[in-house]
């Protein structure tokens, strides 16, 4: 619709002039297009986007642009008729809870969706309980469930080393055993991610050494810094449109600190941050109740006192 006609509507009366403006912005801007109506390039382009958005995690960031790198020119060299090399995206995230593994698989998920790698492109989030039975046959029939309903987008396998942890006689090897062969049957249309600490991750691929070649992409997650988890605790808060007055900001930087210099190995990253942070919402509406007339900036602060430690279990 081009600016003649919105002037049109809003003479005759079939918009009002705030409605026309709207109408115009968007002419402009292009935010009228419809998912359907975006080039590849800009859906892969707003996705990346997501993932920049994302603080720290900075050689996350730098290995999965790589990996989109590898499969976009694969593509071009494919359609030019040139040899390319085979797309295998099945990954291994280590690193410690809290450090954004979860959240870039569903990057993920969405980024090979836009380059059309993925016909669905959603996350299917199980641990070992989805996946183990008890008796002889269910669990290969369990595991294939799961696996259907991760189907064109991203199986996410957290502390995937639990799989083996019973030796050859738990039926974790059959899980295993079931997962490979579908990876190898839907290599096309489906991504399998294992995730897990580092040691134990690395234990586990040596345990089954046919594992680590059919996960070619290994990605370390770092532990955040004080600050950065800091950062992640004013994001939260701004999507929830809260705000820290300058003593709770204080407090909770220097919370956060020595829960970090504490117990740096069980430290729960943002996992810890976001416990604290809802647990300092709560806080403020016990706070302020009973205080019927509160205004806009009362509902909106998280003072010094509604900051607690909590505890990561």
């Amino acid at each position: 619709m081009d600016k003649e006609e919105i002037i049109n509507l809003v003479e005759n009366g079939e918009v009002t002039v705030s409605e026309a403006l709207s109408r115009l912005r968007k002419a402009y801007t292009g935010t009228d297009k419809t998912k359907a109506e975006l080039t590849q390039n800009e859906k892969v382009m707003a996705v990346k986007k997501q993932l920049d958005s994302l603080i720290g995690l900075h050689s996350v960031k730098e290995l999965v642009n790589e990996v989109q790198a590898f499969v976009e020119i694969q593509q071009r060299r494919s359609a030019l008729n040139l040899a390319s090399e085979p797309v295998v995206l099945h990954m291994i995230f280590k690193g410690n809870p809290g450090t954004g593994k979860t959240t870039v698989a569903r990057i993920i998920g969405q980024l090979f969706l836009a380059m059309g790698v993925l016909q669905k492109g959603h996350l299917v989030e199980v641990e070992r309980a989805d996946l183990v039975a008890e008796y002889i046959g269910q669990t290969a029939q369990r595991t294939r469930e799961q696996l259907r309903r991760a189907q064109g987008g991203v199986l996410f396998i957290d502390e995937a080393y639990s799989l083996a942890r019973g030796g050859t006689r738990d039926f974790g090897k059959e899980a295993i055993d079931t997962i490979v062969k579908t990876m190898e049957d839907q290599r096309n249309n489906l991504i399998v991610i294992l995730a897990g600490y580092s040691a134990p991750m690395e234990a586990f691929l040596q345990t089954n050494p046919g594992l680590r070649s059919r996960f070619p992409i290994v990605i370390s997650f770092p532990d955040y810094s004080s600050f950065e988890l800091f950062r992640i605790a004013e994001q939260m808060l701004l999507q929830r449109e809260y705000q820290l007055t300058k003593a709770a900001r204080r407090k909770l930087l220097r919370i956060i600190e020595e829960l970090k210099e504490r117990d740096t190995e069980n430290f729960g990253n943002a996992r810890t941050v976001r416990n604290m942070i809802e647990k300092a919402i709560r806080k403020q509406a016990v706070r302020l109740v009973n205080i019927p007339n509160a205004s806009r900036t009362q509902l909106m602060e998280i003072t010094e006192e509604d900051i607690q430690e909590v505890s990561d279990v």
